[in-house]
């Protein structure tokens, strides 16, 4: 049974009643970010119960040392983690002298936490009954600014019930805190200096080995029924920690509140030496505005976003529910205003998997980004791999690769690999192609070719030069074999011919010569330049063409498909129907031979080349291949269903898209996988709104331009979505009646709707 207790709601993300055994899925689903931190939605006040506490802060990280059984010559020499960070949102209670713990109260009633995506916050309000009797009403707010996004805040107000009462906030903050998945329970932050003065407090640490340094800071204001009360705090500051004690005399119904300002500022934007001047500048600015207009900016920087980004649907609550929930944390984690950046696989939501980028970003989040912010952003993305080059070189050479040839990291935090499973990190090498595929997606898009020109060029060449080195040329089958990958489907390690990595293979050398001839005839100077730099000749363009050329595809004639490996029809090929409810998901109930063993497929991986390749084969043969595959395919990975639906979508079978649809959008909200508490699949939320703008909407680039073939599922009513093409915004709506355009830009824009050309008028509405 998947989780379903939240409860379904156009805008929000709502719980009602306390469970304990809800506490850590909850904390990742109402998770909060402002794309510089993020935090998991864990309380403020004392919490003796298992919780997963978790701040995050973008860009910092730990390189933990590698933690293997038996060391392999290439193996990376650390994982790099994103590091639990300082703790600023710590409030503990006092009540009558007894501290507030929802795991040990008598009772807690009217339990609520809402996470409002139209306005960007977060709120939690419960009545509890504390040991020694007294009862009261707790509220708390709380949101990561957009406009100030050093500077997160919280309103935390308790009312007293059935008596008058002696309330103390004890706001704190924390820097002796520890990652869940620490390797060897290594210390990741120094601390070096404690700061109070007056409401104000700073702790200064900075991290071992990679030397971040970071200030985190609060500054505090009491407030009984709303009124500012001046209040003189006792301090208590010792080792990481530092506290302010405030106590607060209150009737009976009778509201204390407290305001506290945090957050952080970093030596990745500031001087060392001013960090806690910055912070106490920000605080202050905060501090001017206040919380309710620090709220209400919110609530505007966020109706900016969603103007461009909102998807709605009519007629379907989880479905609605579901996609905005993927947009929101989308936004949360990147907004693309640091190049340095990148889309974290669990963003600010949790630890799991570390790394700062996969090959998801490439693979499913450039599009995203592409059609509802603007090139720039995107174009930040690839820049972010390019600047990453030197390092990709360096990874192959590692490897045993040479001359300037690349192989882009499975997980990396500053370019270099930082992944420690050898069936990954040596094998799961199609996410070079990620890497090519990205550059053709952003230039068939965006029609910004400069970038193949200025950069994009130099990186196709470097990975046309690893697969053509890659490669090995078969006497037996008078081909060329990829030998010893791993695919996108996880659940097959150390195969031959995976027909996806060699398709891609393939095909990253051919658009790579393709673009040098380009070039050659259309900029030569740059053609000169870039051919002076990477030292590329002739003979070695022809043999990275043979290469392409000879590749070899595994076949089977029985059944008219690319067979996702050699020897895969050898398994026992019983489908996924034959397997019993209690045996999932598999990679929590058996073991890693059994599954090897197994035909089960854990995502897309042929499928994933039909979805990227589509123009080069016909329907008919993508239904052979989605008729063969998906029956074995438990869509373990949060990346398996969007795909799914996507290809559903084309083959016109809408029952099975809108059924991967639901369970892309509602992977997390209702926990598929089992593993929710450990934090988000932010990566593969770019993947619902795939499923939606180019399953459903068959949003494509053809002949230069948008085209749309839509259809819509029988459960809902409409549809509509926006994309940024070109600097031009288009809005689509779709409905049962028919199809709508409307544009804003200066000039007309040519589109294709069913195959026939369209021509749309800025500010005029037009129906299909």
């Amino acid at each position: 049974m998947n989780q379903d207790y939240i409860k379904p709601d156009n805008w929000s993300i709502i719980e009602e009643g306390f469970d304990p055994e809800r506490v850590k899925s909850s904390e990742s689903l109402f998770s909060i970010g402002n794309g510089a931190m993020g935090q998991r939605a864990n309380f403020e006040e004392t919490y003796s119960g298992p919780t997963f506490q978790g701040s995050y802060i973008a860009g910092v990280y730990y390189p933990d040392k590698t933690r293997v059984g038996w060391w392999k010559n290439g193996y990376p020499e650390y994982f790099a983690k994103v590091l639990n960070a300082p703790n600023w949102i710590g409030i503990n209670v006092e009540v009558n002298g007894e501290r507030l713990d929802l795991n040990l109260c008598k009772a807690v009633t009217h339990f609520r936490r809402e996470l409002n995506m139209k306005e960007g916050w977060y709120q939690r309000t419960f009545t509890a009954v504390l040991q020694n009797g007294i009862e009261i009403s707790v509220k708390s707010t709380r949101f990561l600014s957009l406009d100030i996004d050093e500077v997160g805040a919280i309103k935390y107000e308790v009312t007293p019930i059935n008596q008058d009462a002696t309330i103390v906030f004890i706001p704190y903050l924390d820097s002796g805190i520890t990652n869940e998945d620490t390797n060897w329970d290594d210390k990741f932050w120094d601390t070096y200096n404690l700061s109070h003065d007056g409401n104000s407090a700073h702790v200064l640490s900075k991290t071992m080995k990679t030397d971040f340094h970071v200030c985190t800071g609060m500054l505090n204001q009491i407030f009984i029924n709303g009124k500012l009360k001046n209040s003189i705090p006792k301090v208590a500051m010792y080792g990481t920690y530092v506290d302010l004690k405030y106590a607060v005399q209150t009737t009976k119904e009778s509201t204390a509140s407290i305001v506290k300002y945090g957050g952080y500022t970093v030596s990745l934007n500031h001087k060392e030496e001013d960090l806690a001047q910055a912070s106490t500048a920000v605080l202050s600015q905060a501090l001017e505005s206040g919380f309710d207009e620090l709220l209400n900016l919110q609530k505007k920087a966020w109706s900016k976003i969603w103007e461009m980004a909102d998807i709605t649907i009519e007629g379907d609550v989880k479905a609605q529910q579901g996609i905005r929930f993927n947009i929101f944390q989308l936004n949360q984690t990147y907004l693309g205003k640091d190049a340095r950046l990148n889309i974290g696989p669990k963003g600010f939501t949790g630890e799991k998997y570390g790394g700062s980028t996969y090959w998801d970003t490439e693979a499913y989040c450039i599009p995203f980004y592409m059609a509802t912010k603007d090139q720039l952003v995107a174009r930040n993305l690839l820049t972010y791999r390019y600047n990453h080059l030197e390092k990709a070189i360096e990874n192959a050479k590692k490897l045993g690769f040479v001359n300037g040839a690349a192989l882009y990291p499975m997980v990396t935090m500053n370019g270099e690999e930082c992944h420690n499973e050898w069936e990954i990190t040596f094998e799961e090498i199609h996410r070079n192609g990620a890497m090519t595929f990205a550059i053709y997606n952003y230039v068939r898009y965006t029609g910004d070719y400069n970038y193949i020109v200025e950069k994009g060029l130099e990186v196709m060449i470097a990975i046309a030069r690893f697969w053509y080195q890659r490669a090995t040329f078969s006497t037996d089958k008078n081909k060329y074999v990829i030998l010893g990958v791993t695919g996108p489907n996880e659940y097959e390690n150390n195969v031959n011919n995976n027909w996806y990595t060699n398709y891609l293979a393939k095909w990253c050398i051919e658009y790579c010569i393709e673009n040098i001839n380009n070039i050659k005839s259309e900029y030569l100077s740059d053609y000169n330049r870039i051919i002076k730099k990477t030292n590329l000749s002739k003979e070695e363009i022809d043999a990275m063409l043979e290469v392409a050329d000879k590749m070899y595809f595994p076949y089977s004639e029985k059944h008219e498909v690319y067979l996702q490996q050699d020897g895969f029809l050898d398994k026992e090929l019983n489908t996924v129907d034959h397997l019993n409810n209690s045996q999932r998901p598999i990679n929590q109930k058996w073991s890693w031979d059994r599954i090897l063993r197994s035909p089960y497929i854990k995502q897309a991986d042929i499928l994933q080349g039909f979805y990227m390749f589509e123009d080069r084969f016909t329907k008919e043969e993508l239904a052979r291949h989605f008729d063969f595959y998906e029956p074995f395919t438990v869509h373990e990975s949060s990346l398996s269903p969007c795909v799914h639906s996507i290809q559903a979508a084309a083959l016109d079978r809408m029952d099975q898209a809108y059924t991967f649809y639901l369970r892309t959008s509602r992977l997390d909200l209702d926990d598929y996988n089992k593993e929710v508490e450990e934090g988000l699949h932010i990566t593969s939320m770019a993947g619902t709104w795939m499923s939606i703008v180019e399953g459903f909407g068959g949003l494509r680039i053809k002949n230069d331009t948008l085209s749309f073939t839509p259809k819509i599922p029988k459960e809902w009513s409409g549809y509509t979505f926006n994309v940024n093409f070109r600097n031009q915004i288009l809005n689509v709506k779709v409905s049962k009646q028919g199809i709508s355009f409307s544009l804003e830009g200066s000039k007309e824009l040519l589109i294709y709707v069913n195959d026939k050309k369209l021509t749309i008028f800025p500010n005029c509405l037009i129906t299909v």
